[in-house]
């Protein structure tokens, strides 16, 4: 018995999950967007039966057991919070603040028996499972050195929104980024203590005619990571680079290295002459993020098919995904980062958990 699955958002992503949701069998109910308009082309798009643009209207659908909360940054954190206060398994995207993270461990450690992991798909890409794996059978020996790269074109709407807005969550730091310091800190099993970064702004106004706004999210960022134990990582993100499409991970070690390019997986060993192909895509081109997305609606099929109810599920298909807690952290290391931007200085990773009180009676928030 699958959960009945109500989506909040209208974006690339929600036309991407949707159909994988659907081919796994979940039954997607309801859809949110931000006007009536928007949500009932979606329904129609998509074959939903109910659209709406009151965000109550799909968390009280009698037929809505899990949340897919994929809006722009900004709505996330009330969504996700009334969502799991009313009882409702829940799967969101990164917060738009610090605060909003929070808050959303707050609830999370309030409802433990339900569900509550962010969206990013990466930790369920196959090439990055068997890489985790093979680090851990010693293929690199020990670790020194990672390396990210992700290449593309501008992250911007056409029209002005939350994307054009580095306080509203937009830019490649906070799209982008996040889920690689997620990613690293799957892959490594550690967590940054001290971050730098360089953030740049290349594309500062968009629109056209009269339309012309002016644009304060990164197109560019550059940034340093050192983890536990001494693992150093290094990231650079450009979206500044139309028709590019370059998605790299890199780990190095005292006797080898892994390399993730796009959804497969190359490794070379010191002293042999050049990488082996120890993951293919199969020739499927869908990129890291979809294939990872994929994976990962797979796992939450094996979570919850096999429970009495609908609202049940079970931890082990999805152990791996990352949870608010994880999210809390990713937050914590972007606003390093911000913030070492800002001071040109090495900056401290302090995730401050002992703030947050489980027991805590928040406050439904207001429709």
């Amino acid at each position: 018995m699958l959960p009945g699955v109500g989506v909040f958002g209208t974006g690339r992503t929600v036309r991407v999950l949707v159909p994988l949701l659907q081919k796994e069998g979940f039954p997607v109910q309801a859809v949110w967007g931000r006007t009536q308009e928007e949500a009932e082309f979606l329904a129609n798009e998509l074959d939903i039966p109910f659209s709406t643009s009151q965000s109550d209207d799909v968390l009280l659908h009698p037929e809505v057991h899990l949340v897919c909360i994929l809006t722009p940054p900004p709505h996330t954190r009330q969504i996700a919070v009334k969502a799991l206060g009313i009882g409702k398994n829940v799967i969101s995207e990164q917060a738009a603040t610090l605060t909003d993270a929070c808050k959303m461990v707050t609830a999370a450690r309030y409802y433990p028996q339900l569900m509550s992991i962010m969206s990013n798909g990466l930790r369920f890409l196959p090439a990055f499972v068997l890489m985790k794996r093979l680090l851990g059978e010693g293929y690199c020996g020990t670790l020194q050195v990672c390396e990210a790269r992700v290449y593309g074109g501008s992250l911007l709407s056409q029209s002005y929104g939350w994307a054009w807005e580095e306080l509203m969550g937009g830019g490649g730091l906070h799209t982008v980024g996040s889920c690689i310091i997620d990613l690293l800190s799957y892959l490594t099993g550690g967590r940054a203590s001290r971050v730098h970064g360089m953030l740049r702004t290349f594309v500062r106004q968009g629109g056209t005619g009269g339309g012309i706004r002016s644009v304060t999210a990164d197109d560019y960022a550059c940034f340093q990571l050192l983890m536990g134990g001494g693992v150093v990582c290094s990231v650079t993100l450009n979206f500044n680079l139309p028709g590019a499409d370059l998605h790299e991970v890199m780990l190095v070690g005292s006797s080898g290295r892994l390399i993730a390019k796009g959804a497969e997986l190359y490794g070379q060993r010191n002293g042999r002459n050049g990488e082996e192909l120890l993951l293919s895509d199969g020739g499927a081109g869908a990129g890291p993020s979809i294939t990872g997305l994929n994976a990962m609606v797979t796992q939450l099929r094996l979570s919850f098919q096999a429970q009495e109810d609908r609202c049940s599920w079970a931890r082990h298909p999805v152990s791996m995904a990352t949870t608010f807690e994880d999210g809390l952290y990713v937050q914590t290391v972007v606003d390093a980062i911000k913030l070492s931007n800002r001071t040109g200085e090495w900056e401290s990773v302090e995730v401050r958990t002992q703030d947050i009180d489980p027991n805590h009676n928040h406050r439904t928030p207001p429709n």
